[in-house]
């Protein structure tokens, strides 16, 4: 087996230039064809790249063919989930924008990415948009011979659409939880889907009902971005991600029978939930002597986890192939095999992919998919006919030899007796699916507008020059011969790790080891650094487009511009300290400069109860802090001798100005609005983006504990537990300084885990037992904005987990998450029998203390989610005393004018009041509960409205 690391695979964020910044990759497909494969990140971008410079080193080096082939820009949020058609002509994609795009080839679209620096050497357009989720798109899954298009989201519906005609044909809503996976059965008689409410559903493709629900591998399971599931080539079993044995201590993949649909055999040993299992597409064979009979297949599933892991199994053993640990830094998100069923490729939310090539020794028993085809067809399943007059099948073109290695796809599917040179109109054909030909229509006057590249607040990932030359491809620097054969487990060593070099990082250790108690095969980790006899190409390049001939002058242009560049930049004005060679500093602890010795009980307010219990930051000889929404960077260093210290502004590598202080540092923080420096003697210096104090410099007398800020506001907790929130463009205190000791003082065993600040000054605290806290100046009291207590019978926690897209929610469901990862919720309570009303009570206390916490972080999006889950479960209850009061709250005096009554404010968060009424009000109509009540009081409006 030979294992890769291709630097040049990410998405990158649009901010960073000269450096290269990846940002988290959640999906990957390869093309049927082996030639390219598709990923989909956080930057909202799908990105098309050759696997030829992948799986062969003599291709990467040369260049030839491009690594790059195109980015595809029409996404509005980051991309979960890529797959092509198996046709190989169409390539589905579904966002957190809500939308399916379909992409087509497209000959004329090749040239310049908008907007970037990339150029696209083939071109895809959007085919088609399929609108109907109602929120992020997490899976997507093409049937068997493309006759269907399966979609789920977080909106927990599952939307069948044509895979011919793109039309929707249905919409099942069964699910009560989020749906994160779906698969099809490659026969095409059944469909499976994975959610959030903890179940795996299979659905009959002959009338869409339910055939079965299976929930037992499934009671403990915990929130995971993905539930990604695969069925086996042979049809036999489902394995489903996110499954747990022994009340959720032990992780599993869960392995469902077919027409039992009961889960017998579980695929142990992951440290972390598994998030993602995927079947190589090849049927294998025990005794490849033998005929294909049920006794005599097996299959091969790769599963990859949260503990960075990827294992790849073969039914007929107890134990996995091999087990790849350390692979990435952060949990897998996707798995791809490649249609020949030798490689498989894993992306992970660091940014990186993953690739590891198979011999077909390793890989025993691998049969051709004409077994397989001759094996289904003992199932006798009649799939429905095709809509009439379309096909996926090449029409009017010779069929090309499997040698052949052009990298262009095959044209995409077109009614077959339609004329290719003309538009022809939309037709409805049988089975009610209707057939649409797209003509796209250029206008010249209307410019696109780029709103939609600050929706990911801050920095805003996107594409940037492809190919750079600093970033150099990842060689292994040792290995182990490719053609090792394998060994069973119990002849191996327990692990052998092999260093990967990967650029921004030092060394990424890869350990290939059996995490589940038992040794692993040590199959040969090498990188082919030329022609190999699995992967013939020609280096002249798959991609013959004639625009890349005449390339070279253009790319002299682009030099002669870089250099005009470079002498601009010598002549630039000057900058404190900017003349300066920066050093790298290393990162070690200083004893030599401690503090001294200070009474830090007799400063407290509250007495001696947190003596101790807080402690200042290590001093080290560097801290580095990234501005708030930004790349450029905000340092400190501290002299180990009798030099000063001194603190740097950072940009495109570049001082812009710097400063000595007295006494070290311990502490750094930087926003969009100012950074700032706390240092061992209880001082604070306070300065904006181009080195001018914003503040005085402020004395508090101890050292600090924390310190963090968000836009225009800074917090700082010191060590003695004084609590201080400033704004800063203002200069002015949020409230008069408080004591943390009413949160920390019920357990001298309570500790701090994260500490931050909102833009409107509210401090967040989440402490050792799950509860978080804020503080309230208008109740001059600390306050509770949620605690796992909620977990226990809230039917509105959701504890949902979205790594690298906290930007994306807002900061209660933020903290709500942080506490689900941080307490383990005991399960065996929540199997006691509970009084009647204990899940309706817990509902609401939840719902109303999150609408207090919204408010009180100033979340206003989250308040209305909150109010309205509010009404409808008061609704569904029938709790008109409770309804009643919240009404009147919301509509306020009936004779209220604006500027006569302060009493009574009409927003809350900048929001009307009144217009959240009406929503509730709609709610309360159409309940079987509060229907007259709704009714009565939208007349009520309407006359408030009028004036009468």
């Amino acid at each position: 087996m030979r294992f890769t690391k291709p630097a040049w695979v990410m998405h990158k964020d649009s901010a960073m230039r000269g450096d290269e910044k990846r940002v988290s990759m959640f999906s990957c497909h390869v093309h049927p064809d082996g030639s390219r494969i598709a990923t989909g990140g956080l930057d909202a971008k799908v990105r098309i790249w050759s696997t030829k410079p992948i799986l062969n080193h003599a291709s990467e080096l040369s260049g030839r063919p491009p690594k790059s082939l195109c980015t595809l820009t029409m996404h509005t949020g980051p991309v979960l989930v890529v797959r092509w058609a198996h046709s190989g002509r169409w390539l589905a994609s579904g966002s957190d924008d809500e939308i399916v795009m379909i992409w087509d080839l497209d000959p004329t679209a090749k040239g310049k990415v908008w907007g970037s620096d990339e150029v696209n050497v083939e071109g895809w357009k959007p085919l088609k948009r399929l609108v109907g989720h109602e929120s992020d798109v997490t899976d997507l899954a093409w049937s068997p011979g493309d006759r269907y298009l399966a979609s789920v989201g977080l909106d927990s519906a599952v939307m069948i659409w044509c895979g011919y005609t793109l039309e929707r044909l249905r919409k099942i809503d069964q699910h009560q939880g989020f749906v994160k996976g779906v698969c099809w059965d490659p026969v095409g008689e059944f469909l499976a889907t994975g959610s959030d409410d903890r179940s795996v559903r299979i659905w009959r493709t002959t009338d869409w009902e339910l055939e079965a629900e299976v929930k037992k591998p499934f009671d403990h399971s915990p929130g995971t971005f993905f539930r990604r599931l695969s069925w086996s080539p042979d049809g036999a079993h489902i394995t489903a991600s996110n499954a747990t044995n022994n009340e959720g201590y032990v992780f599993i993949a869960a392995v469902i029978a077919r027409n039992t649909w009961t889960s017998e055999i579980s695929l142990v040993g992951h440290e972390n939930t598994v998030e993602v299992a995927a079947y190589n597409p090849h049927i294998f064979l025990r005794d490849p002597s033998q005929p294909v009979t049920a006794p005599n297949i097996c299959s091969v599933v790769a599963l990859g986890a949260d503990d960075r892991a990827v294992s790849v199994w073969q039914t007929k053993a107890p134990r996995p192939l091999i087990v790849a640990k350390d692979v990435f830094e952060r949990q897998i998100m996707d798995l791809s095999w490649s249609n020949d069923g030798l490689t498989l490729y894993a992306v992970s939310s660091d940014g990186t992919m993953a690739v590891f090539s198979f011999d077909a020794t390793e890989l025993e028993g691998i049969a051709p998919k004409s077994a397989q085809e001759q094996y289904l067809k003992r199932f006798g399943f009649v799939p429905p006919p095709l809509p009439e007059g379309f096909s996926h099948q090449i029409l009017a073109e010779p069929a090309k030899s499997q040698g052949s290695n052009r990298i262009t796809p095959p044209p995409s599917p077109r009614a077959q007796s339609q004329d290719f040179g003309s538009a022809a109109p939309a037709t409805v054909q049988s089975g009610g699916e209707q057939v649409h030909t797209l003509i796209a229509k250029r206008k010249p006057k209307k410019r696109i507008q780029p709103t939609f590249a600050g929706s990911l607040s801050g920095s805003v990932p996107s594409s940037s020059v492809n190919g750079i030359n600093t970033i150099q491809s990842s060689k292994p620097v040792s290995s182990i011969p490719a053609s090792a054969p394998p060994r069973p487990f119990h002849d191996v060593p327990s692990s052998s790790n092999i260093p990967i070099s990967v650029p921004s990082t030092s060394a990424l250790q890869l350990s290939i080891s059996q995490p589940f108690g038992e040794s692993a095969s040590s199959f040969g980790l090498g990188l082919n650094t030329g022609e190999s006899e699995d992967f013939p190409m020609d280096l002249d390049g798959e991609v013959r487009i004639s625009s890349l001939d005449t390339a070279a002058p253009s790319g002299k242009g682009k030099r002669r511009a870089a250099d005009e560049t470079d002498e601009r930049v010598a002549t630039k004005a000057r900058t404190l300290g900017g003349d300066r060679v920066r050093e790298n500093v290393p990162v070690r602890p200083i004893t030599s400069r401690s503090a001294a010795p200070m009474a830090i009980s007799s400063l407290l307010s509250d007495g001696p109860g947190l003596a101790g219990r807080l402690e200042a930051p290590q001093l080290v000889t560097y801290l580095k802090v990234t501005v708030e929404g930004g790349e450029d960077i905000f340092e400190g260093r501290n002299a180990e001798g009798d030099e000063p210290n001194e603190v740097l502004f950072v940009s495109r590598g570049q001082t812009q100005w710097l400063d000595y202080l007295p006494s070290p540092i311990l502490a750094l923080t930087a926003t969009s609005a100012f950074c700032a420096v706390a240092m061992q003697d209880g001082s604070v210096n306070v300065y904006s983006h181009t080195g001018r104090r914003l503040m005085p410099a402020l004395s508090l007398g101890v050292p600090c504990h924390t310190l963090t800020g968000s836009k225009h506001t800074l917090m700082l907790l010191t060590v003695s537990g004084m609590l201080y929130v400033w704004d800063v463009r203002n200069q002015a205190a949020k409230f008069s300084p408080t004591s943390i000791n009413p949160i920390l003082a019920p357990s001298p065993n309570l500790t701090i885990v994260s500490a931050a600040v909102r833009p409107n000054g509210a401090p967040v605290f989440q402490l050792s037992d799950g509860i978080a806290h804020s503080y309230d100046p208008a109740l001059l009291t600390w306050t509770k904005l949620s605690e796992p207590w909620w977990a226990e019978g809230s039917d509105a926690w959701q504890g949902r987990q979205r790594t690298n897209q906290t930007s994306a929610r807002g900061p209660v469901a933020i903290i709500e998450s942080a506490v689900s990862e941080r307490m383990a919720i005991d399960n065996s309570r929540a199997e006691k029998v509970r009084p009647a009303w204990w899940s309706a009570a817990l509902t609401l206390g939840h719902l109303e203390s999150k609408l207090h916490a919204a408010k009180a972080l100033d979340s206003p999006q989250e308040y209305k989610q909150a109010l309205l889950l509010y009404a409808k479960r008061i609704a569904d209850e029938g709790f008109r005393a409770k309804a009643e009061e919240l009404v009147k709250e919301l509509f306020g005096p009936v004779y209220w004018r604006p500027n006569r009554d302060d009493s009574w404010s009409p927003t809350t968060l900048g929001m009307s009041k009144r217009d959240l009424l009406k929503e509730v009000l709609v709610i309360f109509v159409r309940s079987k509960t509060l229907t007259k009540l709704g009714q009565d009081w939208q007349e009520i409006m309407k006359k408030a409205q009028n004036g009468d």
